[in-house]
């Protein structure tokens, strides 16, 4: 039996194991769900890593947990509601456009299928509210008064002199609101489009961003604490034993980059929220068409630092919210430098 002959077989039963694999666990056919789950289970393997052998190596915590139940009762809580906050985001949809679409078109049918049933005119209670756009008539609602076509209410949000080519997406062909992009790696176009995220496995956009800032900041809290009880544990048991020292050192090593990394990261991303940009349009400013003219220091999309937090976190999640091109008025008005007066009276409020 040749090596040839061996390798032959040895594949053919991998073959078939992994064909019996996938027909138990359709999902895992999917290359790019496979690779999403294999992260995903590597991410929650290093957090058992962690917080394991800090629970196995320290024994004064196993005893301060017996004296003061509270302290590692918070820790725990923290641990998981870390990861379900990991699992919420990364199942949680950004707000597809197709989506949009589709929910414009369920609710115009509805209408239609009122009106039709009542023989006049729908009225504001056969619509949902689904789709609001800010600007001069900031949160009116879309689908309660009259039906309105996907592409006309995109149409709206550009100036008139803009071409068609400009918002219809090369790639799915449907048409780009203001700040939408589409994704190679979900292959769809995304709304408040901001980056996709390896780690989770899905878009951050307008649908999910709020989770994932929350994610980062939980995320955050649960490196520093984890931290803070290695360098005790460290400055407790120091030579006794090098090899659980070695451990302690390397993993503590590990987290302080990690650490810092989410430190960046939550700081990044507040700013975005403070001003209402994205990691796209931040980065790639200069290619994107509706920011050329504008100066790099004028924020076109924000309302101010209240309004900005207020609509970040505190807008319903089944909104489709979506915000026209500002006119040139208003970034006049934004290029306008600060005055004393303009701090007094909140301008940036």
């Amino acid at each position: 039996m040749t090596i040839v002959s061996i390798c032959r077989f040895v594949r053919d039963i991998w073959d078939r194991a992994m064909d019996r694999c996938y027909h138990l666990f359709p999902c895992l056919s999917d290359p790019a769900r496979r690779s999403s789950l294999g992260l995903k289970l590597a991410l929650v393997t290093l957090h058992l890593i962690y917080a394991g052998i800090l629970f196995l190596f320290d024994g004064d915590l196993i005893e301060k947990t017996k004296q003061e139940p509270w302290y590692t009762s918070l820790y725990l809580f923290l641990f998981f509601a870390t990861l379900v906050q990991y699992f919420i985001t990364s199942s949680s949809s950004p707000g597809y456009v197709i989506d949009a679409i589709r929910t414009i078109n369920e609710a115009n049918s509805r209408m239609q299928k009122a009106s039709m049933a009542s023989k006049q005119p729908a009225s504001s209670n056969n619509g949902s509210l689904a789709i609001t756009v800010d600007g001069s008539q900031s949160g009116r609602n879309l689908l309660a008064s009259n039906s309105m076509s996907w592409s006309k209410l995109v149409m709206d949000m550009y100036p008139p002199s803009t071409s068609a080519r400009t918002w219809t997406c090369s790639y799915c062909n449907v048409e780009q609101p203001p700040r939408a992009k589409h994704c190679h790696d979900c292959d769809k176009c995304v709304l408040q489009f901001d980056h996709h995220c390896v780690w989770l496995g899905t878009c951050i956009g307008q649908g999910n961003h709020c989770r994932f800032w929350w994610y980062i900041c939980e995320e955050t809290a649960l490196c520093l604490w984890t931290g803070i009880l290695y360098i005790s544990y460290l400055k407790a048991y120091i030579s006794r034993a090098w090899w659980k020292d070695a451990v302690m050192i390397v993993l503590l090593i590990t987290l302080s980059i990690s650490l810092i990394f989410l430190l960046l990261l939550l700081i990044f991303h507040s700013y975005l929220i403070l001003t209402n940009q994205t990691t796209y349009e931040l980065v790639r400013r200069r290619r994107i068409p509706y920011l050329r003219g504008i100066p790099e220091r004028v924020y076109p999309f924000s309302k101010g630092v209240c309004t900005n937090l207020y609509n970040f976190c505190c807008a319903r999640g089944s909104i489709y919210k979506m915000e026209p091109l500002p006119t040139a008025p208003e970034i006049q008005e934004k290029s306008r430098p600060y005055s004393c007066l303009d701090v007094v009276t909140c301008r940036c409020c």
